[in-house]
């Protein structure tokens, strides 16, 4: 975003946050820039934050989304949508919601990977209501791998992504029986926390842009795939899915009777989030102009061992 729609941003949240209060007049609030992304443009002040969302997106769905985080069965899993500006600036919508503090990325052993699976847990359990879209994931694990087709097409890594995303089935939109409620694109960096920190700290999870109806095993998606490549503890990965689990989360259910695997739903998944997470490492690198780091240099070695193993699914079934 340019200097003179930030500014534009900052004006309305501040304005968001003193309602009637004229724009010159003094103010002791924290604000600044949390984020500004192609697909999001994210500002603070105060006890507020204003999201300027993508313009690429559609405005019935994201109108949708948003209204599922306002659901009251939802009011302790997703931050609840604030009342505020609705008239898109500069071609982006915009939405306003309570500012949360993030998790902090200096202390990993305080994660609250065991609140997250809870969290996720809670959310596939709730029913989707009529006209919920489709969730994201699949969606942009494939335009992740058209990016770096784009960006990198010499990349020396770019062809070992390519023939780990070989191995994955065609993700063309199905109905998901029952409508499940998902995510979309759950990372630690999509929780924050209300309040104080302690055992008891309450979390919620972000933005809503690519949240919809769908398989819930992508929601675990991503941590699995970090725990496959050794980026995640074992006992964490544990912690995680064991909170899930308990808290009735329905993603690694419908299994062969026994306690199956949980891999046997979470593969598909963690494997496109892999190559996904792989893809947008390369083309960022390539746009950058500077070598993979050493955690991109990991997903791209288990790009290498995915590309290596036979799929059991039929050729036809690949994309």
């Amino acid at each position: 975003m340019d200097d003179t729609a930030l500014l534009q941003l900052h004006t309305l949240a501040r304005a968001a946050a003193h309602p009637g209060e004229p724009a010159g007049a003094s103010c002791p609030c924290r604000a600044g820039l949390l984020a500004d992304r192609a697909d999001g443009t994210v500002v603070r002040h105060g006890r507020l934050v204003l999201k300027a969302h993508g313009p690429d997106g559609d405005p019935a769905d994201l109108r949708a989304r948003i209204s599922v985080a306002a659901l009251p069965d939802l009011a302790e899993v997703l931050l609840p949508p604030l009342p505020g500006p609705r008239a898109p600036q500069a071609d982006r919508p915009l939405s306003l919601w309570p500012y949360g503090s993030p998790v902090d990325p200096e202390d990993p052993g305080a994660a609250p990977w065991e609140a997250a699976g809870r969290l996720l847990a809670r959310l596939h359990r709730v029913p989707a209501p009529p006209g919920t879209p489709a969730m994201r994931a699949p969606v942009k694990a494939a335009l992740a791998v058209e990016r770096m087709r784009r960006a990198a097409p010499d990349h020396p890594a770019t062809p070992v992504v390519l023939r780990a995303w070989l191995t994955l089935p065609d993700f063309a939109p199905e109905p998901a029986v029952p409508a499940t409620l998902c995510h979309g694109d759950f990372h630690l960096g999509q929780l924050v926390r209300l309040g104080e920190p302690g055992p008891d700290a309450r979390w919620r999870l972000i933005d809503v842009d690519d949240l919809g109806v769908g398989d819930p095993a992508w929601d675990l998606a991503r941590p699995a795939a970090w725990f496959a490549a050794g980026l995640l503890a074992p006992e964490v990965w544990a912690r995680f899915l064991s909170a899930y689990e308990t808290a009735g989360g329905p993603a690694t259910r419908g299994l062969a009777p026994g306690g199956a695997d949980p891999w046997a739903r979470l593969d598909v998944p963690a494997r496109a989030l892999t190559v996904q997470t792989a893809a947008l490492a390369v083309a960022k690198s390539t746009a950058e102009g500077r070598p993979l780091d050493e955690v991109e240099d990991v997903m791209i070695d288990t790009c290498a061992r995915i590309g290596s193993l036979r799929t059991e699914l039929p050729p036809s079934a690949s994309t």
